[in-house]
C-alpha cells in the first residue's frame, strides 16, 4: 500500500505547480487550467485521507465529488467572462479584466 506521505507529496506539488501557472502567466486559459490543477490536488488530499482513514467512509469522495462540480461551473463561468473579454477588446488578456468593470 502506498503510504499517506507519497499522496500529500504528489499533491504539494501538483498545488505548485498551479500556484506558479497562476502568478507567472498572463493568459487567463492558462490561469483558469492552473486552478483546476489546484483543485485538483485538493481532490487527491480528501480521497487519500478517506480512504486511509475508514475504508467504507465515503466522506472524502463526496467531497471530491462536489469539488468536481464546483469546479465545472467555474469553468465555464470563467470561460463566459474571457468571451465577454475577448468580444469587447478582441484579446483575451488577464490584466485587460480591470477595464471590464467601468
Amino acid at each position: 500500500m502506498i503510504p499517506l506521505a507519497a499522496y500529500y507529496i504528489v499533491s504539494a506539488m501538483l498545488f505548485c505547480v498551479g500556484l506558479y501557472g497562476v502568478l507567472t502567466r498572463r493568459s487567463a486559459i492558462v490561469t483558469l487550467m492552473s486552478i483546476d490543477i489546484m483543485l485538483n490536488s485538493a481532490n487527491i488530499n480528501f480521497v487519500a485521507v478517506s480512504a486511509y482513514s475508514s475504508p467504507f467512509e465515503l466522506s472524502g469522495q463526496a467531497f471530491t465529488v462536489i469539488l468536481i462540480a464546483m469546479a465545472a461551473a467555474e469553468t465555464a463561468v470563467g470561460l463566459a467572462i474571457l468571451l465577454a473579454l475577448y468580444r469587447v477588446k478582441g484579446r483575451m488578456n488577464v490584466r485587460l479584466m480591470k477595464e471590464l468593470r467601468w
